[in-house]
């Protein structure tokens, strides 16, 4: 179901496949938002995740209980208003944008090269999907950061407030803060996902093939797009890191719970101040273990529930026509 496929009888209109990765950003967030907001606190901690005095938070399970204590186990679905409402949005955007890159693609290729080459067609289409996205969420991904990391001073009240305190006192700009590393980041994580989601698949049906197994459309896509996700988050995380550390900057006040403060002067600066300071692995690799996780569970989830949505869609169409 996943991008253009020329040979089917029936294809789904933008607004049902709009409405099939709403589905599916809804109900990924809701299931995983936890993981998320252990991510980010891991990502926002100057000091090492391990057990020291100076450390805050140095383990999931620690972490988890610490968040829990201090602030209400609902503080696990801090920001999850922005949150869902991003997913709900970059999914839209999203699977709409990828499944009209792909259909350009097979339009202007050579006849059998989209087939022949479809990790690497996949690959360039999801990084324009990623890039489009990344830009219409981007304001939103600035406010989902900044209610996760608050604490129990609470600066801004609601979304809203967020949206109204850093127009004012940072500009319309402040709204786009981490753009730079998160175009760097999602354009080739969403584009090596889409493109080891489509290489994976291609493994998995050779490997039923070879089986004499049957399988439908969406058998395997749990676990080809798990694995697509993992893949796909190494490669670029240290990226990730960087932008959620400058979403923060002019956070200060809501951060000092959690230990030190850092301010960066930009992308390079904040690259070169994580290595000295906090060294390449450990600086620019925390919080991985949550985020995997969250990757696999997300990735996978999101390919399985986006496929059988437009299954049903289809299938519904298929009813009306006949």
């Amino acid at each position: 179901m996943v991008g253009y496929k020329p040979e089917k009888e029936t294809h789904l209109s933008s607004t049902e496949q709009a409405l099939a990765g709403a589905v599916t950003g809804t109900v990924s967030r809701a299931l995983f938002q936890p993981l998320d907001v252990l991510k980010i606190r891991f990502q926002l901690q100057v000091e090492p995740l391990r057990k020291v005095e100076s450390s805050k938070y140095w383990s999931i399970s620690q972490a988890t209980q610490t968040i829990i204590r201090e602030e209400g186990v609902t503080a696990l679905w801090k920001g999850h208003v922005p949150a869902q409402l991003l997913s709900v949005i970059y999914g839209v955007v999203q699977f709409v944008s990828f499944e009209a890159a792909t259909k350009v693609a097979w339009n202007i290729l050579p006849e059998g090269v989209y087939n022949f080459h479809k990790p690497l067609t996949y690959s360039v289409c999801g990084g324009i999907a990623g890039c489009v996205s990344t830009i219409v969420v981007q304001p939103v991904d600035v406010i989902r950061t900044r209610l996760i990391s608050q604490g129990n001073q609470k600066i801004y009240s609601s979304m809203l407030s967020g949206v109204l305190t850093i127009t004012r006192t940072e500009g319309a700009r402040g709204l786009y803060k981490g753009l730079l590393p998160a175009m760097s980041q999602i354009a080739p994580q969403i584009g090596l996902q889409f493109g080891f989601y489509a290489l994976l698949k291609d493994v998995w049906q050779k490997f039923v093939d070879k089986h004499n197994g049957e399988t439908s459309e969406t058998n395997g896509s749990l676990v080809c797009g798990s694995g697509a996700g993992v893949l796909s988050k190494i490669i670029i995380y240290p990226l990730d890191v960087v932008k959620k550390r400058l979403q923060v900057q002019g956070f200060d006040k809501a951060r000092a719970e959690f230990g030190g403060v850092r301010h960066y002067q930009g992308m390079k600066h904040c690259l070169y101040t994580i290595a000295m300071e906090e060294g390449i692995i450990h600086g620019f690799y925390k919080g991985l273990a949550p985020s995997l996780w969250k990757a696999a569970l997300v990735s996978g989830f999101s390919f399985y529930v986006y496929e059988k949505v437009c299954q049903l869609l289809e299938l519904r169409q298929e009813k009306n026509h006949s």
